[in-house]
């Protein structure tokens, strides 16, 4: 993405939503990381689910060891089960791996084809390997097919800065502090603090009707929020 389509898409979406344009003013510069549209980001992703980063990290690093790097679906078939155990990988896992392998090598899955594909078209693509969920899809169309409109309505980190900076903010906005008695004021300081209320994340069709200012940059949107989640307060 070049610096001249970086900066249209930051001052739409400064325009279009100030609580976006506060997040992009506080976390700075657009930095993502781009990786190319091939056979080993779809594996890597696969192997880092649901593994926190150094773990991720060694296990990826002792399966590369293994099979190749670059991964190819031939480098993983050339493996057993009992190999791919021996680097961290569950039996589960492998079984994903050699089935992305086995459609990659047979043609089914195609990797030349994505990036004619549209995101709907690639979603469907993908998710025909086992262990490849709409989630995974969508992290590869925002960081290796550099899709810019992707909203990924299943992902955690997205759904708790969309609460936090829209959801819980609109919730404090609304409560009007009232006129307290010196009585009132001197009880409600001697009581205990009232629990915190429960977080009830935002729902896909919540998700969309809060990303609809920021289209056809939500991509580049939800970088921020994921950006705002290492930053304690967003004014």
């Amino acid at each position: 993405m070049s610096g001249a389509s970086v900066r249209k898409a930051i001052l739409h979406l400064k325009k279009s939503d100030p609580v976006l344009r506060a997040i992009i003013e506080q976390v700075g510069p657009f930095r993502i990381e781009y990786g190319e549209p091939q056979f080993h980001s779809l594996a890597e992703a696969i192997v880092y689910q649901q593994l926190n980063g150094k773990a991720a990290v060694t296990i990826f690093k002792r399966f590369t060891a293994l099979a190749g790097d670059p991964l190819t679906p031939e480098g993983i078939l050339k493996l057993n089960v009992e190999q791919l155990r021996s680097a961290g990988l569950s039996k589960q896992k492998s079984s994903y791996l050699f089935d992305m392998a086995e459609r990659a090598h047979s043609g089914e899955l195609d990797f030349s084809r994505l990036p004619q594909m549209t995101d709907d078209e690639v979603i469907e693509h993908l998710t025909q390997v086992k262990g490849v969920g709409v989630w995974t899809a969508h992290m590869f169309l925002m960081f290796t097919l550099q899709r810019l409109n992707v909203l990924p309505v299943g992902d955690y980190g997205i759904r708790m800065a969309m609460y936090r900076n829209y959801l819980q903010k609109k919730k404090k906005d609304t409560k009007k502090p009232g006129k307290k008695s010196a009585r009132t004021a001197k009880a409600a300081k001697a009581s205990k603090p009232a629990p915190a209320p429960p977080i009830i994340l935002p729902k896909p069709e919540e998700m969309e009707k809060i990303a609809r200012a920021w289209e056809p940059y939500r991509s580049i949107a939800c970088w921020y929020l994921w950006r705002s989640l290492d930053i304690k307060t967003i004014a």
